[in-house]
């Protein structure tokens, strides 16, 4: 979810939550990347095995790895306040991490296949080593990886790319338990206090550097990346917020660009409480469809045959007496109310979803922290990646709508009878950047005038980026496809032949889905 609170990366989230990997996905790792390359000048790329060895254990078969870094301005000079000099490691530049993977078996090769997998805060080089396992593990088919080098990036602020780090973990653990409802003024209150300490500390570390972090700096990011890996045009696959930056790019440069698939789609023109309303009705959507798939398929399913109402009254119950884990930690309502966020990523996280619940009702709480943490970025020890941090950051930087918390108060009640399981949280989410500090830097929105064809992917099931966002996103570019994926959970490719035949042919031919192409579940 790309709003506040509620924020995630697509594919790379999609990865970690069915696989159950506790791994630190999006850790920041900075160390052993090289010297960065002087902006404009051409990279040094050194062999970095150890990449997918920390990340999953080994490469994929066939796959050389390869790092390196490229400077970039920290501003651009478009809009962004100039004469930022607060925050460590203030300078001119910030470094962006690069990853390239080449197949043994590339040949014809038509360029690099630059991806990025959406947040704003997750990882793009952990995410090109997922998609380098090829299909038999949901990455990338063998067409596309014998044409294209697979290049991923940490945007600015990201990972390993100059990161945004100033929430403690403590109060990432408060935040994420926190009452996802919160109904008395009292408790409130208290969530919009835990806010201002979040915006303060966070201002008090960057300063005017803040704004910094927007989306249109970090698109301005990608044609240097273009340039570092040597492409006249840019082809890149984006999922999630990583259609916002693909839109972004395309508005900017749209003559650099040679295919974006543009998978998950955000639609730029929507402000803030507008775009929480969306994400609530497509949650609580998708939570209908997790209930009716239960109902239907009882033997996989513990709480069948109404999950909606053992997954309310564990969250209910929660509120009063959580239960306690192993290593001493509650799981209070907020952090079952997110392992249910981080299930309905992908279809196959509702059996997970299920079990967990069944669990928890007998006492344990291992399932709900497990699919919880997976989607918080927490490590086993406590400790967090900075993927919220930089999630707040961007997004923050970005918003220009700034509601009131009387206002947000009153869409609380509202969206909940509305939206009864997610509306709240998404109302009461939007303090994060309601009590942000720092100015404003927002993308544009509009058409991608001169740029050829986009093709704009949306899985009508999504619960994060709503299927209704896909034709608006088309519709602001004025050159995007919609290709249509009528399955369940965030983002669609390579996930069904139906879809990854049409994505392939666009990426290696430059073929463009027929207009109104729709691809079944199965």
């Amino acid at each position: 979810m790309r709003r506040a609170r509620l924020a995630l990366g697509g594919f790379a989230a999609a990865v970690v939550v069915t696989a159950g990997c506790t791994l630190p996905a999006f850790a920041p790792r900075t160390e052993g990347q090289g010297e960065a390359a002087a902006p404009g000048s051409a990279p040094t790329w050194r062999a970095c095995p150890e990449v997918p060895d920390e990340l999953v254990g080994r490469g994929a078969s066939g796959m050389r790895y390869e790092c390196a870094r490229v400077l970039v301005p920290r501003n651009w000079g478009s809009g962004a306040p100039t004469g930022a000099t607060a925050g460590p490691g203030t300078g001119e530049t910030f470094e962006i991490a690069l990853l390239r993977i080449r197949s043994n078996k590339q040949h014809d090769r038509i360029g690099s296949l630059v991806v990025n997998p959406g947040g704003p805060g997750a990882s793009g080089v952990d995410t090109a080593v997922y998609l380098s396992f090829g299909s038999a593990f949901g990455g990338l088919p063998a067409a596309v990886t014998d044409r294209f080098d697979i290049v991923g990036f940490d945007p600015r602020g990201v990972a390993r790319s100059s990161p945004v780090k100033c929430i403690p973990d403590a109060d990432l653990d408060a935040s994420f338990g926190y009452d996802p409802d919160p109904q008395s003024q009292a408790a409130f209150d208290g969530f919009v206090d835990l806010n201002r300490r979040i915006g303060q500390r966070c201002g008090d570390r960057y300063g005017d550097q803040l704004p910094l972090y927007g989306t249109e700096q970090a698109a301005r990011d990608m044609d240097a990346v273009r340039a570092a890996v040597g492409d006249e045009k840019l082809t890149y696959l984006g999922y999630s917020y990583g259609t916002l930056l693909g839109a972004t790019y395309a508005q900017l440069y749209p003559d650099r660009v040679r295919a974006l698939v543009l998978d998950g789609a955000v639609d730029p023109q929507q402000k803030l409480i507008a775009g929480s309303e969306s994400q609530a009705k497509g949650f609580e959507r998708a939570f209908g469809n997790f209930h009716r798939w239960c109902a239907a398929n009882a033997g996989r399913c513990p709480i069948a045959p109404d999950a909606r109402g053992a997954v309310t009254a564990a969250i209910d119950k929660a509120k009063v007496s959580p239960v306690r884990g192993g290593d001493g930690r509650e799981a209070t309502a907020g952090w079952v109310f997110y392992a249910v966020i981080s299930s309905l990523y992908t279809e196959s996280g509702w059996q997970e979803l299920a079990l967990a619940i069944d669990q928890l009702q007998a006492g344990d709480p291992a399932g709900v922290f497990k699919l919880a943490d997976a989607y918080a970025g927490r490590e086993d020890d406590g400790h967090y990646s900075n993927l919220f941090d930089a999630n707040l950051a961007v997004n923050c930087a970005d918003e220009t709508e700034k509601p009131s918390r009387e206002q947000i108060r009153q869409l609380q009640s509202q969206w909940r009878q509305k939206y009864p399981l997610f509306g709240p949280a998404l109302a009461v989410g939007m303090l994060g950047c309601v009590e942000w500090p720092g100015q404003r830097d927002p993308y544009p929105t509009g058409k991608a005038v001169g740029a050829p064809p986009i093709v704009v992917v949306g899985t009508t099931g999504d619960p994060a980026t709503p299927y209704e966002q896909t034709a608006a996103l088309a519709s602001m570019l004025g050159v995007g496809r919609v290709l249509t994926w009528e399955g369940e959970g965030h983002t669609a490719y390579p996930q069904t032949a139906c879809v990854t035949t049409a994505v392939d042919a666009y990426l290696i031919s430059l073929t463009v889905p027929r207009e109104g192409l729709r691809c079944p579940a199965r």
